[in-house]
């Protein structure tokens, strides 16, 4: 039923790899796997998918059963049955091998951008001059900094802007588990690693370092915050990969285009066509929004970036619905909401 966006899926995930080996052959380095708020990619996704699995099974088998020991193990069984069926554990382990592969590959290949970026020219001069006549003649860090202050504002961009980093694995959790459409979590799965991988490929055809490291002193009202904070690591952590000495890290810098808003927007636009709860929309739509600000605020992103970012989720939004046989009409009921047909979550 859902062959197009597993085939889809797995070709993603084996071109992205090979290209990951390819890369590490020919600039004589070797791959890495990235690490995450809790740990590296190989843990944090079974450990957050495991954590999702009991909060399924644990709270609505002590709802269902209302408590009583000798219902648990009925309420729980029907639970399994019902809702981890073998079409779900397919689009499960799928979706979450092919976003893996797909997502330490990207990883691996943005960690090689100095190596091209110190053969070929990089473009944070001419987006800059782009930015400027968009701004008419004014930086917008600086605008935003003057429009915004760098005080309340500041830290709740800053908190948005973080957000993303357990939004990732925690989104794709959430439609792969608990998606009562099968094929909302193919979309989204699908979805997520076409944005993944034109995110990369537009690092390589138009690399940049970002506003905030090519420009650093327009942003020095602002570098108390968390996510200052975490550009300058991440620009410390780019010298050793830059100078050949570095061992088991990855350099995490890439300008253009920014899958932050990518991401964001995507994640709105799927809930937005699949969950029928207001303020769930009217939360991440606002969230999109505020991370769009913030990537010109903390200097993360140019406005062509955060453009190609858009794009980018639009044409991974509308493929992966296409491969995953989707209508693309919001909040229309189902009888049989596991099949092809638009229902809610």
């Amino acid at each position: 039923m859902f062959r197009r966006a597993q085939l889809l899926m797995i070709s993603i995930a084996v071109s992205m790899s090979a290209l990951a080996v390819l890369a590490a052959i020919v600039f004589d380095t070797r791959l890495i796997d990235p690490d995450g708020f809790i740990g590296p990619s190989y843990l944090r996704l079974p450990t957050i998918l495991g954590l999702a699995f009991a909060i399924d099974l644990v709270p609505r088998t002590l709802w269902v059963s209302r408590c009583h020991p000798g219902r648990m193990r009925a309420a729980f069984t029907d639970r399994l049955h019902d809702h981890w069926t073998r079409e779900r554990m397919a689009l499960v382990v799928s979706g979450l091998l092919c976003f893996y592969f797909t997502y330490v590959s990207y990883r691996n290949l943005k960690s090689q951008l100095p190596a091209i970026e110190g053969r070929h020219h990089i473009f944070d001069r001419e987006l800059n001059i782009i930015d400027r006549a968009l701004f008419l003649g004014h930086q917008p860090a600086v605008v935003l900094h003057n429009a915004l202050g760098s005080g309340i504002a500041a830290e709740v961009l800053s908190t948005v802007y973080l957000w993303f980093l357990p939004l990732v694995p925690l989104a794709l959790t959430a439609w792969l588990i608990w998606s009562r459409n099968l094929g909302f979590g193919y979309w989204f799965a699908t979805s997520q690693c076409i944005a993944w991988t034109l995110g990369t490929a537009s690092y390589y055809a138009l690399p940049t370092s970002g506003p905030g490291i090519y420009y650093p002193w327009l942003y020095g009202t602002v570098n108390d915050t968390a996510a200052a904070k975490l550009m300058t690591s991440l620009q410390f952590g780019r010298f050793p990969v830059l100078n050949g000495t570095a061992d088991a890290s990855l350099q995490s810098v890439a300008g253009f285009a920014s899958l932050h808003c990518a991401i964001t927007l995507l994640v709105a636009m799927m809930i937005q066509y699949t969950v029928r709860n207001r303020l769930l929309k009217i939360v991440f739509w606002v969230n999109f929004c505020l991370t769009c600000v913030a990537t010109l605020y903390f200097g993360w992103h140019y406005v062509a970036d955060d453009i190609a970012g858009i794009a980018i989720a639009l044409v991974a939004f509308y493929v992966g619905g296409w491969a995953s046989n989707q209508s693309f009409v919001r909040h229309r009921r189902s009888e049989e909401p596991a099949r092809e047909r638009v229902t809610t979550m």
